[in-house]
Parts: structure tokens; C-alpha cells; sequence
């Protein structure tokens, strides 16, 4: 029977309706849409770096042969301003010019590579890089927020098939953000407990929808998941700051984003996904707001959102903002165990 849920920490409700769903070796095994791109056409390609804008990062640094880049996205969403230009229009509307940045994390040189299939002394050099541009741009007070996420394939929003992923830093917090974080600032106010910890916590002592659990993370299909095989990755210690992970901690989430993305390609194919990393806002003061944001440290939980694309959004979900999930996660959860990436 169909059945509404919602997630404690976003207050979405989704639709859980199993008998309209399928086994995971059901699912249509697309492909990422992008296959007949070529590496001598390709810009994220070695040999081919003239054909991006200059680079502002690599490591090693200063090296001539190089395993992950980072380049100014040559399409950018937002670009650098002197201010932000904020005004009001027609008395109702508010316009600011598109400040921010965006930047393109290029995985490895090896355009035929996918990041679940790299050793993971690789996704470790990847997660340096991460760690790297978020400090940086987290250092200019106009970012007030700073987004990393991956689209891989065509139906997952990538337009080249080279192993990459993106940062865009913004002038303001984004709403889905800002809920977050009130949600989890009036549970601290309530319970002086971190949200996120308390869930994860429930999750383990469950076990009904974990998929892995090591030392220093523990990654679950949520209770209220929108789409097949949903997944997150929480670092079991509170911390609220991606950028302040030990060397020790990004080896541990080289090795569990390694190990998560391997389980989805065995299950379902190299299927379209997206993977997101929700951080903390910039903490930088603000003028005129002395209270913003300043309880981050104790009631935020930095964690990553994998998504596969399994289903589509179509308009019960942009009329309602439900989804419909045809599978119920505890199922999803057991098949993603099953599967041996040793």
C-alpha cells in the first residue's frame, strides 16, 4: 500500500508507493547519454588544457603531468562583480547582478575513468580539492554560500562525459539551505542536540536502511527518500564544516564515496546521478547581523545527497513539491548491501 513520509530534517513529504515499482535489475540501464563523446574533442582531456580557460588550481601543484584540475567553468552561472548591486524593481521585485563564482573540479586526466572505478588514493586527491576551493572561496565575504556538486550524464544535467564536478560560490543562502538550517536550528533550541546527529543515531540503532557503516561515517537510504536508491553520507563525528576535515577523515570519505557510487554502478548500471554536498553557509559577520548564522557549529551537520536518476519529475511533483518513489528504502538499503565492493 502507498504510504506519505517525511524526513525529519527537511520537512518534505514523499510518496512511497511500492507496488508501482520494480526490482533493482528492472531499471532501464541508460548509460550516461554521453558515450560518443571522444578524448581528442575533449577540453577536460591531458594534452588538452589549452582548450580551457587558465586553471586556477592543480595537483600537484606546479607539476607538468598533473591528477586533478580546477578551471574556471568556461559557461559560468555567476562571475565576479565589485558589488553586488542590490536594488528594487517596481517597488515589488529585488535584482542584484550575478556575483559569484563558478569553477569545474576535473577528476583525472583519464577521460574513460569514472570516479567509483579510480583508486582511491585518487578520490582522496579529488576530496583535497574540494576542501582547497571551498577554503578559498569561503575566504571572499561576498560568497555567502558555496554549493559542490556532481551531475553525471546528460539526464543528470552533465554536457561532457570526462569525470568532473562543480563548485558555484553565491551572493545569498539559497532557500532550500536556509530551511535546513532553521529546522535545525529550532531543534537545538528545543533539544540543545544537533538534528543530524540525533537522526543518524536513530539510523544505526535501526539498521533498516543502512548501506554502510565505518569508523568515521555511515551512509543510509533516508526514511523519506524521493527517488530510487537515494542515499546519503554523514561523518559520524559533529562538524558542521566540510573544509575542516583531519587527513585522516578524508581518506575515510575517499573511501565510503568510492565504495557508495561502486554499489549503484554493480546494482543499476552507470545510470545517470547527481551527488551534493551540503555544508555550512559562509560564517563570515555580517553587518547590521550579529546573530547570523552563529549557532552553525553546534546545530549543522555537513553530510553528501546522492540522487540517481531512476524517475522522472513531471507535474504531480513540480505542482505539489511531493515525489513518488517507487520503492520503498528499506528495500533499496538491503539490495545496496548486498552488493560486494571489496
Amino acid at each position: 500500500m502507498p504510504e506519505l513520509r517525511r524526513g525529519a530534517t527537511s520537512n518534505r513529504w514523499v510518496i512511497v508507493a511500492p507496488e508501482r515499482g520494480k526490482r533493482p535489475s528492472d531499471f532501464e540501464r541508460k548509460g550516461t547519454g554521453l558515450a560518443e563523446q571522444r578524448p581528442e574533442n575533449c577540453p577536460f582531456c591531458s594534452g588538452n588544457e589549452n582548450m580551457t580557460p587558465p586553471e586556477i588550481y592543480r595537483i600537484p601543484e606546479g607539476a607538468e603531468d598533473w591528477h586533478v584540475r580546477v578551471v574556471p567553468n568556461k559557461f559560468a552561472a555567476l562571475q565576479d562583480y565589485e558589488s553586488p548591486g542590490r536594488e528594487a524593481i517596481e517597488g515589488f521585485f529585488d535584482r542584484m547582478h550575478g556575483l559569484g563564482a563558478h569553477e569545474v573540479v576535473i577528476e583525472t586526466p583519464d577521460h574513460a575513468a569514472a570516479l567509483p572505478n579510480l583508486p582511491v588514493e585518487q578520490v582522496k586527491r579529488v576530496v583535497d580539492a574540494y576542501i582547497q576551493r571551498l577554503s578559498t572561496l569561503m575566504e571572499n565575504p561576498a560568497f555567502r554560500y558555496v554549493l559542490l556538486f556532481k551531475n553525471h550524464g546528460r539526464e543528470a544535467g552533465a554536457s561532457l562525459l570526462h569525470p568532473h564536478s562543480q563548485i558555484i560560490a553565491t551572493p545569498i543562502v539559497p532557500q532550500e539551505v536556509r530551511n535546513s538550517l532553521s529546522i535545525a536550528r529550532s531543534y537545538y533550541e528545543r533539544k540543545e542536540r544537533c538534528l543530524f546527529c540525533d537522526v543518524m543515531l536513530a539510523e544505526i540503532r535501526s539498521g533498516a536502511r543502512i548501506v554502510e557503516e565505518t569508523d568515521d561515517y555511515v551512509s543510509w537510504t533516508p526514511y523519506a527518500s524521493r527517488f530510487p536508491f537515494e542515499l546519503v553520507i554523514y561523518p559520524k563525528a559533529h562538524s558542521h564544516d566540510f573544509t575542516t576535515l583531519t587527513e585522516e577523515q578524508r581518506w575515510g570519505l575517499a573511501r565510503i564515496l568510492k565504495g557508495t557510487l561502486a554499489r549503484l554502478l554493480q546494482l543499476v548500471g552507470d545510470v545517470p546521478y547527481n551527488f551534493v554536498l551540503k555544508t555550512t553557509p559562509n560564517p563570515v559577520p555580517r553587518p547590521g547581523k550579529p546573530g547570523y548564522w552563529t549557532t552553525l557549529p553546534y546545530d549543522y551537520h555537513w553530510r553528501i545527497a546522492v540522487m540517481p536518476r531512476l524517475t522522472q519529475v513531471a507535474g504531480f511533483e513540480w505542482g505539489t513539491g511531493f515525489y513518488i518513489n517507487p520503492m520503498l528504502p528499506e528495500d533499496a538499503a538491503a539490495a545496496l548491501r548486498d552488493v560486494d565492493v571489496s
